[in-house]
């Protein structure tokens, strides 16, 4: 397989941002071009907030490209990525529906030889089709669409949950100004997360560091920043604060019993899968970056860093 000259990353959000960068950033970049792909109302915004993010991405050599993941068409977007020889999908679920299966088969039409789609999360494999999160099914669409062809060499970076979405007051585990704690399941059952900088920066390196028909060898590699329980979680909060927390119990059954009430409830279906346990925790020792040296931010890590 030829070497990378051109990557092109497709968006420039909380994950997006952070791939770029370590890509930008890498020791091995070299002169492969970077871009990244935008709406043109983002290119074109006068925000001040966009204005630094584009001043960022400029700052670091990169180059923007417009376009529309949702309302391009598969024909416009493989134009597009005609041009490069390494994609990598940066949009997640907030895309809408259609958007990832669509994309690999613009990647898959432009005969693009290395491809990352946005896999970022758990291990869709074990999960299956027809869990509590519908939205899982179109990841293994184009897991089946990327194995059913040759042309263009692929690797999905399973990594678990974000960080801070485990500590995120939405999600339902972590109550930190009510000092409580609920566990998902049961206290044993174990979540695996990883920061989005780590992501980015374990991104870079697979694609950089590693020899190519390593890295894109048309199989998943996972990386985590940290795997553990419930209760474990508990603990660390509890260290890291000082302060006792209140702690309860999300049954698997509580959390069913909700999303029946109410089906297209986000929270509820993440709270299921999550419960459920399967495929969303990986042992630390069989990651690729704990096996190649690399360390990323634990749980504890992070707490003392977010709660301190």
């Amino acid at each position: 397989m030829s070497a990378i000259k051109r990557i092109l990353v497709l968006g420039a959000g909380e994950l997006g941002t952070q791939v770029l960068l370590s890509l930008a950033q890498h020791t091995h970049l070299g002169d492969i071009a970077l871009a990244v792909l935008l709406r043109p109302s983002t290119i074109s915004s006068t925000l001040p907030e966009k204005l630094r993010e584009l001043s960022l991405l400029r700052d670091h050599g990169i180059q923007t490209v417009p376009g529309d993941l949702v309302k391009d068409s598969q024909d416009s977007l493989a134009q597009i990525f005609r041009n490069y020889d390494t994609i990598i999908g940066c949009t997640g679920f907030v895309a809408g529906r259609g958007t990832q299966i669509k994309l690999t088969r613009a990647v898959l039409a432009a005969e693009v030889p290395r491809y990352i789609p946005w896999q970022f999360g758990v291990d869709y494999d074990i999960i299956g089709r027809g869990s509590a999160q519908d939205l899982f099914d179109e990841q293994l669409d184009v897991r089946d669409l990327l194995r059913s062809q040759n042309s263009t060499r692929w690797t999905i970076i399973s990594t678990g949950m974000f960080i801070s979405f485990l500590f995120s007051p939405s999600f339902g585990v972590l109550d930190l100004e009510g000092n409580s704690v609920c566990a998902l399941g049961s206290w044993d059952t174990r979540v695996t997360v990883t920061a989005p900088e780590d992501i980015g920066r374990l991104t870079a390196e697979i694609v950089l560091s590693l020899n190519q028909n390593t890295a894109f060898d048309n199989r998943p590699i996972y990386v985590a920043g940290d795997t553990l329980s419930y209760a474990e979680l508990a603990q660390i909060v509890e260290e890291v604060t000082g302060k006792s927390f209140s702690k309860s119990v999300r049954t698997v059954e509580a959390a069913k019993a909700d999303l029946a009430r109410e089906p297209e409830n986000s929270l509820y279906k993440y709270q299921v899968v999550f419960g459920e346990g399967y495929g969303v925790a990986w042992d630390l020792s069989t990651t690729w970056n704990y096996k190649a040296g690399i360390k990323a931010l634990s749980v504890e890590d992070y707490a003392r860093r977010k709660l301190v």
